[in-house]
């Protein structure tokens, strides 16, 4: 996905207006957590003690938050800071932590089509998020096909068809139950053959039963491979925020599973853990692709770590 095509579908200021509210319980946390702090203070030791707790307490996680804190010392140490100025330091800071990992889902042309895997949990907002992307690069032209490849939930297949119907993109389903590995040999067929310039393929999500989904999502690349040996070309993590440091244990668990090539993250509107996005920038390195703030088919955008570092910070534009 190109910058400029980003940009394109991109309502001038609508979308950061949407994170910026999405992100209110977050940044509201922080902001109120701030400015009770550094009111008429100086930052001393009790001070960066304080505010350390309050960042892990946002879940930006130790070492993130630990790294924030001394950073701010090094500049400020024993000066009296106002809030506004800790607000913009931080938001500085988060935004070169982000930089790194904000990483569009790039699609090659060359491939017809580029498969994407989307994994995680039952109710991450998976089956969503497809529809989402799917309305994305609809939006820029692109042919899409979606695959309803978690057969084991009736009601995942029938949200696909139904977002699928939204977004004017065709479903490829089975009936209950079905072989998820053969329905996505069948919707990749259908997309070589027909010229489909994406293929989306929502996957089962039963982390409590660990061996029996590695044992699918090897068996669905497995048979991808047979047609293109190169698919799938990226495997997307589908995350919801709202769990906080639980997300870390998600990105690990489905790490051991497959090759996760990035991540995107959902019901950031419904959390005051929004933090959770820095500290897994810190920990995992993962590439963002994106992130969602609401239930509509347009509130799921690229991520872009300035905009993300504000909005949780509060800062205006």
């Amino acid at each position: 996905m190109s910058e400029a095509k980003t940009k394109s579908v991109t309502k001038p200021g609508g979308w950061f207006g949407r994170l910026k509210a999405g992100l209110t319980r977050s940044s509201a946390k922080l902001g109120e957590g701030i400015a009770g702090i550094f009111t008429k203070r100086k930052l001393d030791d009790a001070a960066l003690e304080e505010l350390e707790e309050l960042l892990i307490g946002a879940d930006l996680g130790v070492a993130t938050a630990a790294k924030l804190t001394a950073n701010l010392a090094r500049t400020r140490f024993d000066k009296e800071v106002a809030p506004e100025e800790v607000r913009r330091a931080l938001a500085e800071d988060i935004a070169a932590i982000l930089a790194p990992v904000a990483i569009p889902l790039v699609l090659d042309a060359a491939r017809k089509p580029h498969v994407v895997l989307v994994v995680g949990v039952n109710g991450s907002g998976k089956t969503t998020t497809i529809a989402k992307l799917a309305k994305l690069y609809r939006d820029q032209g692109l042919e899409v096909l979606l695959a309803a490849g978690d057969t084991f939930r009736a009601a995942a297949v029938e949200q696909l068809k139904i977002w699928g119907a939204r977004s004017g993109c065709r479903v490829v389903a089975g009936a209950p139950g079905a072989d998820a590995a053969g329905l996505a040999y069948e919707a990749l067929e259908i997309a070589q053959k027909e010229g489909f310039d994406l293929l989306l393929i929502d996957t089962a999500g039963r982390l409590h039963n660990k061996a029996d989904l590695m044992a699918e999502l090897q068996k669905i690349i497995r048979v991808l491979k047979k047609l293109d040996p190169t698919a799938p070309h990226d495997t997307l993590l589908v995350l919801d925020a709202t769990t906080g440091q639980n997300a870390h244990a998600q990105v690990a668990a489905f790490k051991e599973l497959v090759a996760v090539s990035g991540l995107a993250l959902t019901k950031l509107d419904g959390s005051a853990r929004g933090g959770v996005v820095v500290a897994l920038a810190e920990k995992f390195g993962l590439p963002v692709h994106a992130i969602g703030v609401g239930e509509g088919l347009d509130d799921l955008r690229p991520f872009e770590a300035k905009d993300f570092a504000n909005s949780l910070m509060g800062i205006e534009g």
